[in-house]
């Protein structure tokens, strides 16, 4: 069974001088389908920081890519950038799914128990879990740094968000907030599908009226 890589990814990098940022965005649509994008980055001291996360695979596009492949996920775009002006280690990835209960199926999300139910009469409860971070080697964990980014198709009715925005949930955590594993949650109402417009109707009902008054007219004629 798989650990989480997010889990490996941090646990490698607390071993390593630096600062580590995730952060995952997601846009979720009204059949339970979105869009992610995943960066993460660090600064590095030296090329054999460089050298030693290249061979363990996190910022390497390969072993990237077969974080995300599964037949229920589209990989639009992996990026992986060494910026040696800032000393930035940087990977971004680009992904389409087709259920958000899918990203399960991802080494990536081993445990991150993803899920999008039915809650109360016509509104949907969204979850997923944050695992815990092993720490130590005398490092201070409040310099590593996560954030989730969700836009939800409704209105939110309930939410553990640490900030929002007009059309996101923002959860940001240091690594001693997450603790033994947070989950992050929000329940929301969907929008209704755009209705079509009574005028459509009744223009239907003029044009077919008319259309019905004209042949009968000219069966009469014959």
């Amino acid at each position: 069974m798989y650990k989480s890589s997010v889990s490996i990814l941090l646990l490698l990098l607390l071993v390593l001088p630096g600062c580590l940022n995730y952060e995952q965005e997601v846009s979720l649509y009204p059949d339970g389908s979105g869009d992610m994008k995943i960066k993460y980055w660090m600064e590095f001291t030296n090329r054999d920081n460089i050298e030693l996360l290249s061979k363990v695979g996190i910022f390497n596009s390969d072993s990237i890519r077969s974080q995300f492949t599964h037949e229920d996920v589209r990989i639009k775009d992996i990026v992986v950038v060494t910026d040696t002006v800032d000393s930035l280690l940087r990977a971004e990835i680009h992904i389409q799914f087709e259920h958000i209960d899918s990203l399960n199926h991802l080494r990536l999300f081993y445990e991150s128990n993803f899920s999008l139910k039915e809650g109360a009469a016509g509104q949907l409860t969204f979850s997923q879990f944050i695992p815990p971070i092993a720490i130590g080697f005398g490092i201070d964990a409040s310099d590593f740094k996560v954030k989730y980014i969700y836009e939800f198709p409704g209105e939110i009715v309930t939410h553990n968000a640490t900030q929002v925005t007009k059309k996101q949930l923002i959860w940001e955590y240091s690594l001693p907030e997450i603790g033994k594993g947070k989950t992050i949650s929000a329940t929301y109402r969907p929008f209704k599908l755009k209705e079509t417009p009574y005028w459509i109707y009744i223009l239907s009902g003029v044009v077919l009226f008319i259309v019905i008054v004209f042949l009968f007219r000219k069966k009469r004629t014959w």
